[in-house]
């Protein structure tokens, strides 16, 4: 695999008055991998996921991306370097279409006066474009690029945000608990579009409390504890238990020497 970093954090600090959600973090994620983030609630891998999103901004700390120092002041910043971010809400608009959501925010505009001055949306153009990306990700239950976000299941749903970030996403894609509110079957069909996206050639950040797809999945895994990397192991080193007593404390990195990735 290449080595290369796609996105770094060094030294990542924040804090809420007393509270210190993250404490000298450091962050690596390399090129066309898949990297998962686990650890407790409260060991401040959100916070950390954020600040490399763009939503919260460090105290202190560095962040680049391809290799190049760089300062995140919103996540609109954060998504016109190329990382974009797939939250737990998703943040689709139910009532709108599936090709209206993909666009949402990057509305295409027809040529000409009508465009620019009447700001007249090309929506031929983007129905062709969301058939596109959604058949790229093998999403081809979906029949009617027409049909509005609320009809669809939640699998589809994830599915349409994943695609949205994969069409805008240059570079790094971070997904947050992508299958939580999703059944058996529905999971199997994203984490099957995550691999595929990786295989596209994009990094990939999967936040999971759920072990088995992050152990199925995962190229390393990322282990958070008291607002700093505890750890980052290798899934074929390490078992499940492993990967938990060093989210719990319970054991240290360097009893897993030979399992570091």
């Amino acid at each position: 695999m290449n080595q290369e970093l796609a996105l770094e954090g060094r030294g990542l600090t924040k804090t809420y008055g007393n509270v210190v959600a993250l404490n000298g973090a450091d962050f690596e994620l390399r090129r066309g991998e898949i990297l998962a983030v686990i650890g407790d609630n409260g060991a401040g891998k959100s916070t950390l996921i954020k600040a490399l999103a763009g939503a919260v901004i460090p105290d202190a700390g560095e962040i680049r991306l391809d290799g190049k120092l760089t300062a995140f002041k919103s996540p609109m910043d954060a998504r016109a370097a190329g990382i974009e971010t797939v939250f737990q809400n998703l943040a689709l608009s139910p009532a709108l279409s599936i090709a209206d959501n993909l666009f949402l925010g990057r509305e295409m505009r027809v040529g000409g006066v009508r465009g620019s001055m009447f700001r007249l949306l090309d929506r031929a153009t983007m129905a062709t474009e969301a058939r596109r990306h959604l058949s790229n990700l093998g999403l081809m239950t979906v029949q009617d690029i027409h049909q509005s976000v609320e009809t669809l299941s939640g699998g589809q749903r994830q599915g349409i945000a994943v695609a949205r970030a994969c069409a805008f996403g240059g570079q790094v894609i971070i997904l947050d608990e992508p299958t939580a509110a999703l059944g058996v079957k529905e999971s199997r069909k994203v984490l099957d579009m995550i691999q595929s996206v990786r295989e596209r050639g994009l990094s990939i950040v999967l936040i999971s409390h759920n072990m088995p797809h992050v152990f199925e999945i995962a190229d390393r895994i990322h282990i958070h504890r008291l607002g700093r990397r505890a750890a980052v192991v290798n899934p074929q080193a390490v078992t499940m238990s492993d990967a938990v007593a060093i989210m719990t404390g319970a054991a240290t990195a360097a009893d897993f020497a030979q399992a570091t990735a």
